[in-house]
C-alpha cells in the first residue's frame, strides 16, 4: 500500500509541474481551483478550475 501512495504522490506532482512547465502559473491556479473543488465537493470551485484549464488549453480565439 505504501508503494501506490508513493507512486500516485509523484504522479500528481509530477503532472503539477508539467502544467505548470506549459501552462504557468495560470494553469497552476486552475489546477488547484479543479482539485480543491473536487474534494471539497464544490461545483462553483471544480467548475472555474475547469474553465481555467480549458480557455488555457483552447488558446487564444482568433
Amino acid at each position: 500500500m505504501p508503494v501506490l501512495a508513493l507512486l500516485s504522490a509523484l504522479f500528481v506532482v509530477g503532472f503539477e509541474q508539467i502544467v505548470q512547465w506549459k501552462y504557468g502559473a495560470t494553469g497552476l491556479v486552475g489546477l488547484l481551483l479543479l482539485t480543491v473543488g473536487t474534494k471539497a465537493k464544490s461545483p462553483a470551485l471544480s467548475s472555474a478550475g475547469a474553465v481555467v484549464l480549458a480557455m488555457l488549453v483552447a488558446g487564444p480565439a482568433l
